[in-house]
C-alpha cells in the first residue's frame, strides 16, 4: 500500500523535497568522464603510475565539476511561468509557452517537461529544450486534446545545464491551470461568419428559400425567375419597375435540442464518440437558429436530466450553452427517454421545434414511450435524429470471401435491416425521424431545420 506524502517519515519527506525541486543531478556526460578517469586510473596502476594517475584525473574531474556548479544560476534569482490558452477544440494543436527569467544575465542549455495529462499528446522532446540567452527565455511546444473535458496542469519541471555540461539544476514549479477542450467548433464559426443568406456549414451551403415564410422580409426588382404573385403593384406603380415582395418565416421561433448521453452515445464512430459528434451538430444548429433570430435551449440526459439551458437569445447565449455541454460525458446506464419528454414538457409549453438526438434504439417501442411521444407531438414539432454506424453499414457492401465474412455479413444485415423497420415504425407513427452518417450529420440536421422553418409549421 501506498502512503500520502504528508503521512510519511520526516526525513524521507525532505529527501522527496530534495530530489524533486532542489536536486543537483549529474549529466551523462558526467558519467562517462567519471568511467574515463577510472579507466584511467587503472591503465596508470597497472604502468606503475597509479597514485599520480589517481590524483590528476580526480583532481581534474573535481575542479570542473566545481566549476560548473559555481557557474550555475542561484534559484532565488529565477523565476518560471506557464502561459497556455484558456480553451481549445478536441483535435486542434494549441501551444504552451514556459516563460524564464533571471536577475542576471545567463548562458546555459534549459530543458522543461511540463504535466501534461494522458489525454494530451505528447510533444516532440526538442520542442522542450531551448539555450537561455540573457536574462529572459521561452520554451514553446505544441500539443493537441484528444478528448472533451476541463483538465488540470499542475505543475512542469525545470532542468539548467552547467555551461560545461557536467551538471543539471533540477526544478519542480507549482503552477495549477486549468484547460478546457471544447467540442471541435469549426462548424459553429463557419456558420456565424457567413452571410445572412449564404449559410455554410462543414464547406456546403445551406438550404435557403428567399420567397419562403410569412413575414415580409424586403421589397426588390423583380427578376424573371419570382413568382408573379408576390409582384407588389403599389410599388411597381411607385418605381415605374416591376416590384417583388421577399418573405421569410417568422422569428422569435423556440427551438429545443434534446441530447441523449446514455451508455449507447459512448460508442465509438469514425474516431469519435457519438456524443462528440452530437454535441457538434446540437451547437451548429443552435448558432444557426440564433442567427435566423430564433431561440434556441438544451436538455442533456441520461437516466436523468443533467444539464437545462432555457431557451434564450444571441451569440451570448451560445456561449453559455457551449460552456454547459462541452464537459458532458456518456454515462453507462439506460436513457430514460420518458423522464427526459416529460421535462420537456413541464419546463416548455409553448410550441417548439423539438430535435431529439440518440440512438433511435428499441426502447423507442416501448408502449408507455411511443404514447409519450405522441402527446410531444401534438404540442410540438418533434424530429428525431440518429447516428447510423457506417462501418456496420460498410459490412453488408462487403464480399464474403470466408465463412466468417458470411456470418459477420449477415449479422450486419439483420441489424441495418431492424434499424431501417425501427426508423419505418417511428415514422409511420407520425413522428418524423432522421437516420444519418455521423460526417454528415450537422449539415443534414441545419437544413432540415431551415425546411421545417420555412413551411411554416411552427
Amino acid at each position: 500500500m501506498t502512503t500520502s506524502s504528508r503521512k510519511r517519515w520526516r526525513p524521507f519527506r525532505f529527501l522527496v523535497e530534495v530530489l524533486e525541486r532542489r536536486a543537483v543531478v549529474p549529466t551523462l556526460k558526467m558519467v562517462w568522464l567519471t568511467g574515463a578517469s577510472a579507466l584511467i586510473t587503472g591503465l596508470g596502476y597497472f604502468l606503475g603510475l597509479g597514485l599520480p594517475a589517481l590524483l590528476l584525473t580526480n583532481g581534474l574531474l573535481l575542479g570542473a565539476a566545481v566549476l560548473d556548479i559555481s557557474l550555475l544560476p542561484r534559484r532565488k534569482g529565477l523565476s518560471f511561468s506557464r502561459e497556455l490558452p484558456k480553451q481549445a477544440d478536441i483535435g486542434s494543436p494549441f501551444e504552451v509557452t514556459i516563460h524564464a527569467k533571471a536577475q542576471d544575465p545567463v548562458s546555459i542549455p534549459i530543458e522543461v517537461r511540463d504535466d501534461l495529462p494522458a489525454e494530451f499528446v505528447s510533444p516532440p522532446v526538442e520542442q522542450l529544450a531551448a539555450t537561455w540567452q540573457g536574462r529572459h527565455a521561452e520554451i514553446r511546444y505544441t500539443t493537441t486534446g484528444r478528448e472533451r473535458g476541463q483538465f488540470t496542469l499542475g505543475w512542469f519541471r525545470v532542468r539548467l545545464r552547467g555551461p560545461l555540461g557536467l551538471w543539471q539544476k533540477q526544478m519542480k514549479v507549482e503552477q495549477p491551470q486549468v484547460m478546457n477542450i471544447y467540442p471541435d467548433l469549426s462548424g459553429v464559426r463557419g456558420v456565424l461568419s457567413s452571410m445572412q443568406n449564404h449559410l455554410m456549414l462543414e464547406g456546403k451551403r445551406l438550404f435557403r428559400r428567399d420567397r419562403s415564410g410569412s413575414e415580409l422580409h424586403a421589397i426588390r426588382e423583380y427578376v424573371p425567375d419570382d413568382d408573379p404573385r408576390m409582384i407588389n403593384w403599389r410599388a411597381t406603380a411607385r418605381a415605374g419597375t416591376l416590384m417583388t415582395n421577399v418573405f421569410r418565416p417568422e422569428r422569435g421561433k423556440t427551438v429545443m435540442i434534446l441530447i441523449d448521453c446514455g451508455r449507447r452515445m459512448g460508442v465509438e464512430l469514425a474516431g469519435r464518440t457519438k456524443l462528440d459528434a452530437v454535441l457538434e451538430a446540437a451547437l451548429s444548429l443552435a448558432a444557426v437558429a440564433l442567427k435566423q433570430g430564433d431561440k434556441a435551449g438544451l436538455i442533456v440526459f441520461a437516466s436523468e436530466v443533467k444539464i437545462y439551458v432555457p431557451p434564450g437569445a444571441g451569440l451570448t447565449h451560445l456561449q453559455a450553452m457551449t460552456d454547459a455541454v462541452f464537459n458532458v460525458q456518456s454515462d453507462y446506464v439506460e436513457s430514460s427517454y420518458e423522464m427526459a419528454l416529460q421535462f420537456l414538457m413541464r419546463v416548455q409549453r409553448k410550441r417548439t421545434l423539438t430535435i431529439l438526438f440518440s440512438d433511435l434504439d428499441l426502447y423507442m417501442l416501448e408502449k408507455s414511450t411511443g404514447m409519450l411521444l405522441a402527446r410531444v407531438r401534438r404540442q410540438h414539432h418533434l424530429l428525431l435524429v440518429g447516428l447510423r454506424d457506417e462501418v456496420l453499414h460498410a459490412w453488408t457492401q462487403t464480399e464474403s470471401e470466408s465463412i466468417r465474412d458470411a456470418y459477420i455479413k449477415s449479422m450486419a444485415h439483420k441489424l441495418t435491416m431492424q434499424r431501417m423497420e425501427q426508423t419505418a415504425r417511428i415514422k409511420a407513427a407520425g413522428i418524423e425521424a432522421i437516420d444519418v452518417p455521423v460526417g454528415e450529420l450537422a449539415w443534414t440536421t441545419v437544413n432540415r431545420y431551415l425546411q421545417i422553418k420555412s413551411s411554416d409549421v411552427l
